[in-house]
């Protein structure tokens, strides 16, 4: 005859391997990286390191375009440009959770010296922003871009 501690305890081992049973099954939330999807001019979704260079191409395009902040990237030689593009794309890859790792220098020692202001600190967020907007990429993902690059700002603002 069983007593009723040991049910208690049957009882208490049955919940603890359905918690852990349950725990077992449970798929990790898809990251940033995972859920950042875009469309290209043909309306295909895109997501993954495809979508990172579209948005970044797109971004620098934007930045170019902006007399706020052209001269920062007019002036590049066409090597440094394309050396610039990767570091971006590792970089967002990475602060998106991607399984990309950015291997360039930090934002304070690379932004030393260049005195960059308020006003091309926003315009640069806005040339990224209007990417995202022209790849369709929803408004969640793009405020979750948004949000993981801005603290960024300490380090490139003001330098």
């Amino acid at each position: 005859m069983r007593t009723r501690g040991g049910r208690l305890g049957v009882l208490l081992l049955l919940f603890a391997a359905l918690v852990v049973s349950a725990c077992a099954t449970m798929e990790p939330a898809p990251t940033l990286y995972q859920r950042l999807q875009v469309k290209d001019g043909t309306g295909t979704l895109r997501g993954g390191r495809d979508a990172i260079a579209l948005i970044v191409d797109d971004f620098m395009a934007n930045a170019v375009a902006d007399p706020r902040i052209a001269p920062r990237f007019t002036s590049l030689p066409a090597p440094k440009v394309a050396q610039l593009k990767s570091l971006l794309a590792d970089q967002l890859c990475e602060a998106t959770g991607g399984p990309c790792a950015y291997y360039g220098r930090e934002m304070k020692a690379t932004h030393q010296g260049m005195k960059i202001s308020e006003t091309e600190w926003n315009a640069t967020v806005e040339a990224l922003a209007k990417a995202l907007d022209k790849y369709r990429v929803d408004a969640k993902e793009k405020g979750e871009v948004l949000a993981a690059l801005g603290p960024l700002k300490k380090d490139i603002v003001g330098q």
